[in-house]
C-alpha cells in the first residue's frame, strides 16, 4: 500500500484539554476539509491528565489528501513551563531593565529535562542554556 499523500502540515498551540471549533483550531482545519470534532476529542482525550493541565500545548497535524489527519503533541513552549514554575502571569515588559521574578538552576534543569525530546541538542547542558536564555529574555533572574 503505497503512503498516503500529505495535503497540508498545520501548526497550532491549543490549551491541553480545551480544544474546540473555536478560532484558532476551527478555521485552520475546516479550510483542510478535516472533521473538526475528531480532532477536538482526540486531542483532549490525549491532553487530560492533571500534568497537562492549563498548559499551552504546540500541535502539528498532518492532513491528508482523503482527509484522514494524524497529530504529534509538542512539549509546551519553554516561557510557559517558566511561568508555572515560579506562579507568574507573564513576563516583563522590560526585561533588561525590568526583572519580574528569580529562577533557580534546578528549575532550569527540571524545564531542559522536559524539552530535551523538542530541542535540537542531546546535552542537558546545552538545553539549560537555552531555557536559561528564554528566562533572561522574559526579564527573568537565573539564580544558583
Amino acid at each position: 500500500m503505497p503512503p498516503k499523500k500529505v495535503a497540508a502540515l498545520v501548526k497550532l498551540q491549543v490549551t491541553a484539554g480545551k480544544a474546540n471549533p473555536a478560532p484558532p483550531v476551527g478555521p485552520a482545519l475546516g479550510q483542510h476539509g478535516v472533521n473538526i470534532m475528531d480532532f477536538c476529542k482526540q486531542f483532549n482525550a490525549k491532553t487530560s491528565e492533571p500534568k497537562h493541565e492549563g498548559l499551552i500545548i504546540p500541535v502539528v497535524i498532518t492532513v491528508y489528501a482523503d482527509r484522514s489527519f494524524t497529530f504529534i503533541m509538542k512539549t509546551p513552549p519553554a516561557s510557559v513551563l517558566i511561568k508555572k514554575a515560579i506562579g507568574l502571569a507573564k513576563g516583563s515588559g522590560q526585561p533588561n531593565k525590568t526583572k519580574v521574578g528569580k529562577i533557580t538552576k534546578a528549575q532550569v534543569k527540571e524545564i531542559a529535562a522536559m524539552k530535551m525530546e523538542d530541542l535540537n541538542t542531546t546535552k542537558l547542558e546545552s538545553a539549560m542554556r537555552m531555557v536559561e536564555g528564554t528566562a533572561r529574555n522574559m526579564g527573568i533572574e537565573v539564580t544558583e
